[in-house]
């Protein structure tokens, strides 16, 4: 139970960090999930969306972070 109790306590942080994150982007006003190549559907009370190009941009610079700290870590 030791360990469970850690693996939920740095969880917890890394949620708290990336929603920290997003409300940093938020008030920079950028197009994430307005993205060309993002879908919408929209109906009578209801909406689905897939954001397929923010996701692929996020991607993107995560691999190039995760990259980059791997590569100063040598």
């Amino acid at each position: 139970m030791h360990d469970l109790g850690r693996i939920l306590i740095v969880l917890g942080l890394f949620l708290v960090f990336a929603g920290a994150i997003i409300l940093a982007l938020n008030r920079l006003h950028l197009p994430l999930g307005r993205l060309p190549g993002d879908l919408n559907w929209r109906g009578r009370g209801w909406s689905v969306s897939f954001p397929l190009a923010t996701s692929i941009l996020v991607s993107i610079v995560l691999s190039l972070l995760l990259w980059a700290v791997s590569r100063f870590r040598r």
